[in-house]
């Protein structure tokens, strides 16, 4: 398959695109910088590019959005609208989108950004990840998308090529980068979530 990741020199885009990369796809690495990656072609492109976005997605049969809003203090509402603008120039391209946790919800419907003792670093990101599922879920239905998140603790890890699935709330703990990428390239390869968000976590 032809895989396209923005987002591709982070931590997670790097790995979905060396996963993929591993298991024989041919993947296009975008990332705002154009660094270099492995296995990849690699090229210099903005998720909210529109004329990026259209060229990148009719020459690709998935398109993976990895990219985070800004940890540095900058403005949330430009990498939303940046989202808006991916949605909006994709076709009918498949989106699988690299969420966050925040938005998945406890047993009793509260969001995890919401609920107490999460952290207040992370509250400005998770709120704006849970802003970005709003999104994708008042897409037009032309719109094929799958939102997946990570368990609330995601970091470079151990590949063990397994993991546990959830649909709105956590599936457990933590779960590696390595293994998110696995669920993720599992997930385009064998679609089972389309127009959903789930989660997975080790």
């Amino acid at each position: 398959m032809k895989i396209a990741v923005f987002g591709a020199t982070g931590m997670v885009g790097s790995r979905v695109a060396a996963e993929a990369v591993a298991r024989g796809h041919e993947v296009t690495g975008i990332s705002r910088r154009g660094g270099e990656v492995p296995g990849a072609q690699s090229r210099t492109g903005d998720l909210g590019d529109a004329d990026t976005v259209r060229e990148v997605a009719a020459a690709s049969d998935v398109v993976v959005l990895a990219t985070v809003p800004s940890r540095m203090g900058g403005d949330h509402e430009g990498w939303l609208d940046a989202v808006r603008t991916a949605l909006a120039n994709v076709g009918s391209t498949r989106v699988v989108m690299v969420g966050g946790a925040g938005s998945l919800e406890l047993p009793d419907g509260t969001r995890l950004v919401d609920a107490p003792g999460f952290p207040e670093e992370y509250k400005p990101e998770g709120q704006t990840m849970a802003a970005a599922l709003d999104i994708f879920r008042s897409a037009p239905e032309s719109v094929d998308w799958t939102f997946l998140c990570p368990a609330p603790v995601i970091m470079p890890g151990e590949r063990t090529g397994t993991y546990r699935v959830g649909q709105d709330s956590p599936a457990g703990d933590e779960i590696s980068a390595e293994d998110f990428a696995v669920a993720l390239v599992d997930e385009i390869e064998r679609p089972a979530h389309g127009l959903a968000r789930f989660t997975v976590a080790n």
